[in-house]
């Protein structure tokens, strides 16, 4: 059942502030979400495939059971809780619009848009919308990781000099460190990338190899394995693993053992927005001078494998469901998965593992970052999954919208029981 609410809950409804010559500072700030600072200057040469052998791709992956939605509507009484919950929590953060699923197996389905797509032209927020995931693309990397180990093509403790050149520490930084995020390597929010994007082609379409060149013979931020601080190049790095296993361009594989199988087909790896052709939102942070929003910066290549994919409310769900329930990996490759621990720096989870996260028993990803908040986890315990997305990132004080939501959506159906 898919309900709409307008947004009643804000009365700082001013059109976006736009601007083009103001400094990066805004801008910087809402990357800093999807990308941690890291040191100065670096060079600009692309970070190039190790000598590496080249693995002949495996035959395309057999199609999935796809798993279907819970039959019929949750009871009326829990619905009105998560609709208010819905209501209080953009009035709380002043979130322009969004869409939220929750999925109860034996209880029912229950879906809501709200809100606007658009604050200049009013445009409603729809059902069939796309939505960037952010961060929650760092799950599906590591997932096709994951599965070339459960083929034998590599492994979680090959180092990362094997497939990239030029990474400080790169003879000890193993596959595993850089998917839980204790990989002690540069981020690539640098003096260099910011000349280059923020300042000198705000549009500029990156590639993989350019962002991970960012972060080539930079200063570790600490000993590899010392310390857990999460960042988008770790990510990134393993999207070239990938590359160089598979002998695929990232979106290749991830199509090819992911999206088709699993019958994705609302999903999808975008790089370059002017090809978003589907029903999406307007991404936006809270105007610097307290009243409405601003337009973010559209460009997703910024991103990578860290951060670049969309996806909609129902295959979110699927995502959740087959993300947390190990479904494409063996079952020990999944229970290894699941070994992590607290963050030092980074989103809220109680426990960050590999390209997964925990958070009061449940399993999944969040994502923040140029003017979207999104979050999707599943419950192996009860076989239910939430997903949310919101166009805004970047609130202040700072906080995660679409990971508050979740919080408290889970809060409320884990009352019911």
């Amino acid at each position: 059942m898919t309900h709409r609410t307008h947004p009643t809950h804000s009365t700082r409804r001013t059109h976006p502030t736009h601007s083009t010559s103001r400094t990066p500072r805004r801008h910087r700030a809402t990357l800093a979400l999807a990308l941690t600072a890291a040191a100065s200057v670096v060079l600009t040469a692309c970070a190039a495939p190790a000598a590496a052998p080249v693995i002949t791709p495996t035959e395309t992956a057999p199609a999935l059971d796809r798993p279907a939605a819970p039959e019929g509507e949750l009871p009326a009484e829990l619905v009105s809780e998560l609709q208010q919950t819905l209501d209080d929590t953009m009035a709380e953060y002043d979130v322009p619009g969004g869409a939220v699923g929750v999925w109860i197996p034996g209880e029912g389905s229950w879906t809501a848009v709200a809100g606007l797509a658009d604050v200049e032209t009013d445009e409603p927020v729809t059902a069939d919308m796309q939505w960037p995931i952010r961060s929650i693309t760092k799950s599906y990397t590591v997932t096709l990781i994951l599965q070339l180990v459960d083929e034998g093509v590599i492994g979680l403790d090959d180092t990362i000099d094997q497939y990239v050149d030029g990474i400080t520490d790169g003879d000890e930084i193993t596959l595993r460190q850089l998917a839980d995020m204790s990989s002690g390597n540069s981020d690539y929010l640098t003096d260099a990338f910011i000349q280059d994007f923020f300042i000198d082609d705000p549009e500029r379409l990156f590639t993989l190899d350019e962002l991970n060149g960012y972060v080539v013979d930079q200063p570790a931020q600490f000993a590899p394995g010392t310390e857990r601080v999460y960042t988008n190049a770790n990510t990134n790095l393993l999207g070239k693993v990938v590359e160089v296993a598979t002998g695929q361009d990232f979106a290749e594989a991830l199509n090819e053992r992911i999206l088709e199988p699993l019958g994705q087909t609302g999903t999808r790896y975008l790089l370059d927005v002017s090809t978003w052709s589907e029903p999406h939102a307007v991404g936006y942070s809270p105007a610097e001078d307290g009243t409405g929003w601003e337009e973010q910066i559209k460009n997703f290549s910024v991103l990578g494998p860290a951060g670049s994919m969309v996806t909609t409310l129902d295959d979110a769900r699927v995502w959740g469901e087959i993300l947390a329930e190990g479904t494409l990996l063996d079952a020990a490759t999944q229970a290894e998965r699941q070994q992590g621990a607290p963050l030092d720096a980074g989103p809220p989870y109680d426990v960050y593992a590999l390209g997964i996260g925990e958070t009061d028993g449940w399993w999944g990803h969040n994502g923040e970052g140029l003017g979207y908040t999104a979050a999707t986890f599943h419950d192996n315990e009860t076989g239910a999954t939430i997903a949310v997305f919101f166009n805004l990132s970047d609130y202040t004080p700072k906080a995660h919208p679409a990971d508050q939501l979740f919080r408290r959506l889970a809060a409320v159906i884990g009352g019911e029981r």
